[in-house]
């Protein structure tokens, strides 16, 4: 799962990008709503944690335009304001949650992970064979096995498996599983899969499609 948060306090921004980061979702981090839109332009993302009182380009309006293109994104309201009125505005600009501060991080990751889920792929827990998939717990065993797998690891089977059956190309591997740091032009995702394999043992069940990608 592939978010973006968006908050101009940049102590409590890089926060909670490193604890999203180690609850396994590929996080970026902006500072302001500017920013914020032009990020989103690049890069599709699952979910975004946006703070409401953002200067220069509002947070109201970052939650505007974000929720009118043709592709939506799910966006977390972040705002100090947390009464019902304010909880109501929010929702009306189209957000689909919204967190007031302070907040409990666990509650922000949960949270995260229900918005990620909404869409009939991303399914809480994924079977596939003898392979299964905690998407909430990051966990993954294999005839009742449990691997260690690394954050990037668990991604890119997770992505494979939300797939269901359809290739998924090195590009979208790399769009969501790795962070804007990621240079496009490595073999990192090759590398990744090579090492996912090996720990997912025999039969195979990473099938790789030449000049297209990966499936499940």
């Amino acid at each position: 799962m592939r978010v973006l948060v968006v908050e101009d306090h940049r102590q409590l921004a890089d926060l909670i990008a490193e604890g999203l980061t180690d609850a396994g979702l590929a996080t970026d981090v902006v500072y302001d709503g500017a920013r914020a839109l032009e990020q989103t332009d690049e890069v599709d993302y699952d979910v975004v944690v946006l703070d409401r009182d953002l200067p220069g380009v509002h947070g109201d309006r970052v939650c505007r335009e974000l929720a009118s293109r043709d592709r939506p994104v799910r966006i977390i309201m972040l705002t100090a304001a947390a009464d019902i009125a304010d909880r109501v505005d929010g929702l009306e600009l189209g957000a689909d949650d919204y967190l007031g501060k302070p907040f409990a991080f666990e509650e922000l990751v949960a949270r995260v992970r229900a918005l990620g889920r909404r869409e009939p792929s991303q399914r809480a827990v994924i079977r596939s064979g003898d392979l299964v998939i905690d998407r909430p717990r990051v966990r993954v065993t294999r005839a009742g096995r449990p691997l260690a797998l690394t954050r990037k690891e668990f991604g890119v089977l997770e992505c494979l498996a939300a797939a269901d059956g359809a290739v998924v190309s090195a590009e979208e591997l790399l769009e969501h599983v790795w962070d804007v740091n990621a240079d496009p032009f490595s073999n990192t995702v090759a590398v990744t899969v090579a090492r996912l394999r090996k720990k997912l043992g025999d039969p195979p069940v990473i099938e790789t499609v030449v000049g297209a990608g990966y499936r499940l």
